[in-house]
């Protein structure tokens, strides 16, 4: 499983993050891919403390999900409606020129990598994070957008 704490996952992402446009055609979902990349942005943000995300309740429901997120090669479910804080539509970051948007999300996962998963934020819905399931989350949040948009 990718991992954004891995050089060469990290690197093989970056490289798909380039090959995204802004006209690419959507698979699923209602965010364009400038909004997908501010979207991926405002998350990292989150995560780095640079943006606030008011926490979600758990329960049990949300461990099972964290566990098949992080442990197994399960997709990610499609067309998930995500936070406002996150949703250019709702309150997230509005996309401006995709390629200042592209090398901010670039920027944001080496920021997001250097942490090494040490001193992140509490995610605002899985919580606190193990290395491991930081680096996995991170690497499939990303791989998740990119398939929406047909960047496998």
């Amino acid at each position: 499983m990718g991992s954004l704490f891995k050089k060469d996952r990290r690197e093989e992402l970056v490289r798909r993050v380039r090959t995204l446009r802004p006209d690419s055609a959507r698979r699923w979902g209602r965010m364009t891919p400038n909004q997908a990349v501010c979207h991926l942005s405002d998350s990292f943000k989150g995560i780095l403390g640079d943006r606030p995300v008011r926490p979600r309740p758990g329960g049990l429901r949300v461990r099972v999900a964290r566990f098949l997120a992080f442990s197994t090669p399960m997709p990610w479910p499609k067309g998930v409606r995500t936070t406002a804080e996150m949703d250019a539509e709702r309150g997230g970051s509005s996309p401006s020129d995709f390629e200042v948007d592209v090398q901010e999300l670039e920027s944001l996962i080496q920021r997001f990598a250097d942490t090494d998963g040490r001193g992140l934020a509490p995610h605002h819905v899985w919580g606190s994070l193990s290395r491991g399931e930081w680096g996995r989350y991170g690497y499939r949040h990303v791989d998740h957008h990119l398939r929406q948009f047909s960047v496998d």
